[in-house]
């Protein structure tokens, strides 16, 4: 037995299958636009192409960083902000649009709100390379132990042995040198002769830690 539709559902399925469409129409075009993107025979005719695509796609695409990185080329670092700003905007839970606002405020030297955005995108998702970008803002902005424990999430979401080096580094600076060497051993037993590198890698963190007492100590205490 056949039972028509409820009135407005016939509607509501329409609207959804042709959502549907759309959608992949619009990624279908971004595609394409970024495929011309990568043929263009200049890099103004590829920033267009890539603007192209970053319009139309339905979520983010590696557009967003080409056309940025077209635009930093051209001298244009507020440009590629704008650009980055406008893609975390619009896709607010997409940890890349995070990335790339958070590498595009570096562009511009504006380091806590580099942060800010690396932050947000290490929120969403656990991800070494947002926890490396965190960390290393943070260790030149001296918080030297908040800056470990993001290399320390880096290594544990697999950030691999350099993780763990920043790691090591940064706890020297922080005044935790017994944490810094468990690290560097660590370290030491993931690279190639570790075990022969670890003892002038140690001592060279050790100077780079004493160049920088008065940081150190207040980071230590707080």
């Amino acid at each position: 037995m056949e039972v028509d539709p409820a009135p407005g559902e016939g509607l509501t399925l329409l609207q959804h299958g042709g959502g549907i469409v759309l959608t992949t129409l619009r990624r279908s075009l971004a595609g394409y636009a970024a495929g011309r993107a990568e043929r263009a025979a200049t890099p103004g005719r590829a920033a267009r192409w890539h603007r192209i695509a970053c319009a139309v796609a339905p979520a983010f695409v590696p557009s967003f960083g080409a056309l940025a990185e077209l635009l930093r080329q051209r001298n244009d670092r507020w440009g590629a902000r704008d650009l980055a700003q406008a893609a975390a905007e619009r896709f607010p839970n997409e940890s890349d649009a995070w990335m790339l606002l958070g590498e595009a405020w570096l562009g511009v030297y504006r380091h806590q709100e580099a942060l800010t955005a690396f932050e947000q995108a290490l929120a969403l998702a656990e991800r070494p390379d947002a926890a490396l970008s965190a960390g290393d803002v943070l260790r030149r902005s001296g918080r030297y132990a908040e800056a470990a424990e993001r290399f320390s999430r880096a290594y544990a979401a697999g950030g691999g042995p350099d993780a763990l080096r920043q790691n090591a580094a940064a706890l020297y600076q922080a005044g935790d040198d017994a944490a810094a060497d468990q690290a560097l051993s660590l370290w030491a037993q993931q690279v190639p002769g570790g075990a022969k590198l670890i003892g002038a890698m140690r001592t060279e963190m050790k100077l780079q830690a004493r160049e920088q007492p008065t940081t150190r100590r207040t980071d230590a205490q707080g």
